[in-house]
């Protein structure tokens, strides 16, 4: 099937959401992201795209903008199917940017096989999507794969403990996807998985007892200063009363500043930096790791910024002429991750900080606009209820084009982002 025909069988091009969900190694760091798309619909929860011609021809209009717009430095896995992978239309997409990932319907046929090699000639990587048996139509595949992907979900531990020795014997990595919790990823790596997809790391687990460190705790006082305007000698002073903070600081205003002479004083740099900036940077520090580096690879720093981003943009174009609304809409996204990387209830972190009460109430019961912008994000980020995000879209006065580009602006900030201060 020609490009043409395949972009006539796609969904309509403003009637799609575009979901971005982060594959994982061993190392917790960001390897890949998986592409899905859904389409838009008011009357049904529309389901991902079954086709997938359609999601080739989203992804062709998509990377109008490049794919490392969409992915960044990670690679993007593209489910195709028969009439994809037999098609021209899949020579669109670069090679190494993207694995295609075979989807569990496509039926090993000679010709599909012959197909499959003529592609990896020309630089393609391939993974197997959804296994849950050791299969002869797998042990047809899987000579020409790179990737296994076994779907974890709802699966006995003896049976999964069965499956991927059974699949280690192929020489194979395997990919854990619909890893939910922290004891699934903690089985999966127990049993050898290289590589784990799903939200497991965004999920809080929230620690008895445990206290916000000292080194958190004079962040979120410097968050604090900064939102209520205080005094520029004030918050100087608190700066350099943490050395990593400090140190932080001169770092990140030099990696931004024009070539030149070297910033070295403390009160130089906050002025450099701006308030805003300031503030900005300072959420952001909240996840970096012990030592103050921040980690860009970290997927929880990762969602968090895109979160940040995503909900900034939505807020300026519902009220352009509110930049303060813009940087509470910003604090609401980062913030919305903060019982995760502190494994302590939202409720015990805002004690510790005192933030607006708008934003109070998005992050403790989703309420508000804000709170409605955050649940657009998680919606997003799950490729779930398009009917549920179409209507939620609507009730903010969004519209599905919009999101879609606001997305795609809010990833590409934060990988301009990651260049910046890394």
């Amino acid at each position: 099937m020609h490009a043409e025909a395949l972009a006539a069988a796609s969904v309509p091009s403003n009637d799609f959401f575009l979901a971005r969900q982060p594959i994982l190694g061993r190392d917790q760091h960001l390897v890949a992201f998986e592409l899905l798309f859904r389409a838009a619909g008011e009357d049904d929860d529309a389901k991902l795209t079954d086709n997938a011609a359609a999601t080739a021809a989203v992804i062709s209009h998509a990377s109008q903008l490049g794919m490392e717009h969409v992915v960044g430095e990670q690679l993007a896995f593209v489910n195709v199917d028969e009439v994809v992978l037999m098609s021209d239309f899949v020579r669109f997409l670069p090679p190494h940017k993207v694995i295609l990932e075979i989807l569990e319907t496509v039926k090993p046929t000679q010709q599909l096989l012959a197909r499959i090699l003529e592609l990896k000639e020309l630089g393609f990587k391939f993974a197997v999507d959804d296994v849950v048996e050791h299969s002869p139509e797998l042990d047809r595949l899987v000579g020409l794969v790179d990737v296994i992907k076994v779907d974890v979900k709802g699966m006995p531990r003896d049976e999964l403990e069965r499956l991927t020795a059974s699949l280690k014997s192929t020489g194979k990595k395997l990919l854990a996807e619909k890893v939910e919790t922290l004891d699934e990823f903690k089985l999966c790596m127990d049993l050898g998985f290289e590589y784990f997809q799903g939200y497991y790391f965004a999920r809080p687990v929230i620690l008895s007892g445990k206290k916000i460190t000292p080194s958190e705790m004079a962040l979120l006082h410097l968050l604090e200063l900064v939102s209520s305007n205080a005094d520029a000698q004030v918050i100087e002073t608190a700066v350099k009363r943490d050395a990593l903070i400090s140190l932080n600081l001169l770092r990140l205003v030099n990696s931004r500043a024009a070539p030149g002479p070297q910033i070295e004083s403390l009160s130089q740099a906050l002025n450099q930096l701006g308030r805003r900036q300031l503030q900005r940077w300072l959420q952001i520090l909240l996840y970096s790791t012990v030592g103050g580096v921040v980690e860009l690879a970290s997927p929880l720093l990762q969602l968090a910024t895109t979160r940040g981003k995503l909900l900034e943009l939505m807020t300026l174009a519902l009220r352009p002429h509110d930049p303060s609304s813009a940087d509470r809409a910003f604090t609401v996204g980062i913030m919305s991750l903060a019982d995760a990387l502190f494994s302590i209830p939202m409720h015990e972190i805002l004690e510790n900080v005192e933030v607006a009460g708008d934003v109070r109430a998005a992050l403790l019961d989703r309420a508000g606009d804000f709170g409605s912008m955050l649940k657009v994000a998680e919606l997003l980020e799950a490729a779930e209820g398009g009917c549920k995000l179409y209507n939620a879209l609507r009730r903010l006065g969004l519209t599905v084009a919009q999101i879609r580009e606001m997305e795609l602006e809010a990833f590409d900030w934060v990988r301009e982002l990651t260049h910046e201060v890394l």
